[in-house]
């Protein structure tokens, strides 16, 4: 049986810390599909369509890595793949504890494990939040985002 994984985000914008995750992520699973999910009540910074392109082009050499939108429930969403596993990346205890209580309810729901990956030292201050912000400020994020024209 295949060992699939989704990577589930909103992903505004998909930063070198998620790559940290996926990196780490490949050797483990057979198949990674990063889901970007629909949240009709969030302002996006970055066009949906774009932020997929994005990633596209980013693993566009990776054959076992696929890049979809969904919407509805995670677990649900696994399930439509034949996914057991969830990736999140942490940071910090901060993100642990928050990841923690969703990962718990995901089992509980659905029988589907979360993997947790710590990203590299190097880019674990980068946050989508933050990049966001300096971006909407002028400030150039191509250190923390590959490929940032892609976005704009």
């Amino acid at each position: 049986m295949k060992r699939i994984a989704v990577f589930p985000g909103s992903f505004d914008p998909f930063t070198k810390g998620h790559e940290s995750v996926i990196e780490k992520a490949l050797g483990l699973f057979d198949e990674i599909v990063i889901a970007f999910g629909v949240n009709t009540s969030k302002q996006y910074a970055f066009e949906t369509e774009k932020r997929i392109q994005h990633v596209k082009n980013i693993y566009a050499s990776v054959p076992k890595i696929s890049v979809v939108q969904y919407s509805g429930l995670t677990v649900d969403f696994c399930k439509s793949v034949q996914s057991k596993y969830i990736l999140r990346g942490l940071r910090d205890t901060k993100d642990f504890e928050y990841e923690k209580a969703i990962a718990l309810m995901n089992e509980k729901m659905a029988g589907i494990e979360t993997v947790l990956f710590y990203t590299d030292p190097e880019v674990a201050a980068i946050s989508s939040t933050i990049i966001r912000e300096i971006h909407k400020s002028g400030g150039d994020i191509s250190s923390f985002v590959t490929n940032f024209s892609d976005l704009v």
